[in-house]
């Protein structure tokens, strides 16, 4: 005899669309944020402003020189940290989800985390444990504004209806703990001033594997290995992925992750080819900032088009049968 078993789903309600619009425009912002903090550290411009949270004990000191990066930096930090507490409050009155608020409240510690971090490092002169610990928590803090606008969406209630399968869930989470990690050993090298240890690209010093005479280069040749790693595990899960039709959202995801992946490569030869020029550098870590963001959005997606066990909850919920 066939046995029945019930999955039972919550209806949700949608996620008001200006509000969608509004997670979309934080987590856009926040990549910005990135990259205007990339400037800083490209340009050199880390104590530019010796003081906080004042700049030079006025709340918008003369935009000259390096203080144009390091106090307009705190200017895009704190709108988006202010973003990001309105975009608390209004999900935690219109979000259906009960998740979303809660995401919504961990992004305001997180950013509330990264100003205190980021004055800190100021404050005693840019130690590289906690200018580090600053980068890091910048990702982490993007993660959780993409996530929240990814879970907002349209797109993930699609995603979440379409029929549940095999995917590669374990893979695709390891993956993000890559990328993020390669992302901290880059963080290293620029807080070490090791960008340009090794001073030649695709070779180091000429050779394949450099003779490693300084922890400079002992972790600018690992950033090196991060990388192919990185865009060598990114191939693995595209040849893994192409079982699925063209248009699936995982194949979708994983063309634009590589495809960035190259971008990313290519901006960091550009790097070392043009001495470190600040632009380049600051788009070489938020490309890098969005490789991850994508990684994650990809193990998000495996995640919701896997199978799962079937939850058997009671009424008002909608019940689908599922034949044994």
């Amino acid at each position: 005899m066939k046995q029945i078993a019930i999955r039972y789903s919550r209806p949700v309600e949608p996620t008001p669309v200006w509000l969608r619009r509004f997670t979309k425009f934080v987590a856009a912002s926040t990549l910005f944020l990135i990259f205007a903090g990339a400037m800083v550290t490209s340009t050199g411009s880390g104590l530019a402003v010796p003081d906080w949270p004042l700049s030079y004990g006025m709340i918008f000191p003369p935009m000259v020189g390096g203080i144009f990066y390091e106090h307009g930096h705190r200017m895009i930090a704190a709108t988006v940290g202010f973003m990001t507490v309105v975009q608390a409050v209004w999900m935690q009155l219109s979000a259906s989800r009960k998740f979303l608020k809660v995401l919504g409240w961990v992004s305001v510690g997180a950013v509330i985390a990264q100003g205190v971090l980021g004055g800190r490092t100021v404050l005693i002169f840019l130690p590289p444990a906690i200018s580090i610990a600053h980068a890091g928590l910048a990702e982490l803090f993007l993660c959780l504004n993409v996530s929240i606008a990814f879970f907002a969406s349209q797109w993930f209630g699609q995603i979440r209806k379409m029929e549940k399968g095999e995917a590669p869930v374990l893979g695709t989470a390891a993956f993000v703990l890559l990328v993020y990690a390669q992302i901290l050993v880059g963080a290293l090298m620029r807080h070490l001033g090791a960008g340009l240890a090794i001073p030649d690209f695709p070779l180091s010093f000429g050779a394949i594997i450099p003779a490693i005479h300084s922890l400079p280069v002992a972790v600018n040749f690992a950033h090196r290995l991060g990388a192919l790693t990185v865009a060598a595990s990114a191939a693995a899960l595209w040849l893994r992925l192409r079982r699925y039709e063209a248009g699936h959202p995982l194949r979708q995801m994983i063309r634009l992750l590589l495809l960035v992946i190259v971008v990313q490569i290519g901006l960091g030869a550009f790097t070392v080819w043009s001495g470190k020029q600040p632009v380049i550098t600051s788009l070489h870590v938020v490309t890098g900032a969005a490789t991850l963001m994508l990684s994650l959005l990809l193990a998000i997606i495996a995640r919701a088009t896997a199978w799962r066990t079937a939850r058997t909850e009671r009424a008002p919920y909608t019940a689908n049968e599922v034949v044994a």
